[in-house]
């Protein structure tokens, strides 16, 4: 059975929560819509964070972000929209997400979002 896009994120225990330690992801596949033209745009997701208590499973991270290929989103929102929902997920003790777009009217962007758990 083939994959399908989720916004569902998984997750599983962290196997030290007593430890601080950095988790980095590179996902240079990402894709969305630009919502004025309706053209694709492509970026590199990078994402890191340290958990606290919750551990986010790759494939369900995969999926999520995949959802995203038909969505028309500017790259500020969809970069804050990923973080958001990662945070929502793990609530980790801190996460940055960066979303590196390849140029678009030959600017190239890139947006970084962060969270610190209070």
């Amino acid at each position: 059975m083939p994959s399908q896009p989720s916004r569902e994120l998984e997750t599983f225990a962290n196997p030290k929560p007593g430890r601080d330690y950095e988790i980095r992801f590179e996902c240079p596949e990402f894709t969305c819509v630009c919502p004025k033209t309706g053209q694709p745009d492509f970026a590199t997701i990078r994402i890191r964070y340290t958990p606290d208590q919750r551990c986010v499973e790759l494939k369900s991270l995969k999926l999520y972000l995949w959802s995203f290929r038909d969505v028309g989103a500017f790259h500020e929102a969809v970069t804050n929209q990923i973080l958001d929902d990662l945070v929502a997920a793990l609530q980790p003790r801190a996460m940055v997400v960066e979303g590196d777009f390849l140029v678009r009217g030959g600017i190239h962007t890139v947006v970084e979002a962060r969270y610190s758990m209070p």
